[in-house]
C-alpha cells in the first residue's frame, strides 16, 4: 500500500514540476544567469514551506500517515563540506541542465539526451558509495 502512495505522489510531484518548469533545462539557464526570478521563486517557496513542516512536525510530535512516528536527527554542524557539497552539486546542476529529481522528470517527458546525465548520477552515487568510508564525514 506504501509503494502505491508513493508512486501516486512522486507522478503528482512530477507533474507539478514539469508543468511549473522546474524542469527546464530553459529556466535552469535563466537562474544561473540571474536573468529570472522564477526558479528562485520556487526553491524559495519550497525552503520556506519545508522549514515551517519541519518546525511543526518536531513541535507537535506530528506522526506520519501511517501512524509512525517522525524522527528528524539534527544536523552537524559544519561549515566546509556543506560549501564543498552544495558547490559539487551546483556546479554539476549547471554543467547537466538539471537537479536529480527533473533528471527522471525529463526521461518521462520523453528528452533521450538526458538518459546520459542520469547515467552520470547514478554512476557518481554508486563511486560515492565505493570512497565514502575513506571521506571526512
Amino acid at each position: 500500500m506504501k509503494d502505491i502512495i508513493y508512486i501516486i505522489l512522486g507522478t503528482f510531484l512530477g507533474i507539478v514540476l514539469y508543468k511549473s518548469e522546474a524542469a527546464s533545462w530553459f529556466r535552469i539557464y535563466e537562474m544561473f544567469q540571474f536573468d529570472s526570478f522564477h526558479m528562485y521563486g520556487i526553491i524559495g517557496s519550497a525552503l520556506v514551506v519545508g522549514i515551517v513542516l519541519v518546525f511543526w512536525i518536531k513541535k507537535f510530535k506530528i506522526k506520519s500517515f501511517f501512524g509512525e512516528s517522525i524522527q528528524i536527527e539534527d544536523k552537524e554542524r559544519s561549515f566546509f563540506r556543506y560549501i564543498l557539497g552544495g558547490t559539487l552539486f551546483g556546479l554539476g546542476w549547471a554543467l547537466a541542465g538539471a537537479c536529480p529529481g527533473p533528471i527522471y522528470i525529463l526521461v518521462g517527458a520523453g528528452y533521450w539526451p538526458i538518459i546520459l546525465v542520469l547515467i552520470g548520477a547514478v554512476f557518481g552515487a554508486f563511486i560515492y558509495g565505493v570512497v565514502r568510508s575513506k571521506l571526512p564525514h
